[in-house]
């Protein structure tokens, strides 16, 4: 797994800090997708090293959705399996609420004593995770989810394919 929880953490408190507004597990991971894909764009290589796949609503992380579906199915782990060691260190800088709707289950993300670590990131990176971050501020996750078919790459990418 080569998911970068450190900055996946510190990406969730700059978001927080900066109040985006619907902010919650599908809104992430569609904005990690759109800041991963414009830094590989534009600077050859993603942030949070994550691969991404072509789901029917929106691009999803595979590792950090299948983390996330952990969370919010509160499912249990081998003490050894990596994936409770990438959950346990998303926990050190964030808490998670688990919000069960009719249809859904939702996750949304709670600050706590940690603040966000610039120093993580390159000043591209920074300014990547800016522009994006500014763009979808005020924005429903399915008008963000919605902005990624208008992606050329993102429409001719099969379903369940990997996008980036």
């Amino acid at each position: 797994m080569n998911l970068d929880m450190t900055k996946v953490a510190n990406i969730i408190l700059y978001m927080l800090h900066k109040q985006v507004k619907h902010l919650n597990d599908k809104k992430l991971t569609i904005l990690l997708f759109l800041i991963d894909y414009n830094h590989q764009k534009f600077c050859g290589e993603k942030i949070f090293g994550d691969e991404y796949v072509k789901s029917s609503r929106q691009p999803e992380p595979i590792v950090l959705t299948e983390l996330f579906d952990i969370i919010a199915n509160g499912e249990d782990l081998d003490e050894e399996d990596e994936r409770l060691f990438l959950i346990q260190e998303l926990l050190d800088y964030i808490d998670i609420e688990i919000i069960t709707n009719e249809k859904f289950i939702e996750l949304r993300f709670l600050k706590m004593e940690e603040e966000f670590d610039e120093s993580l990131f390159s000043n591209d990176e920074l300014k990547t995770i800016q522009k994006v971050v500014n763009e979808y501020l005020e924005t429903t996750p399915r008008n963000v989810a919605n902005a990624c078919f208008k992606i050329e790459k993102v429409r001719n990418t099969q379903k369940d394919e990997i996008i980036i």
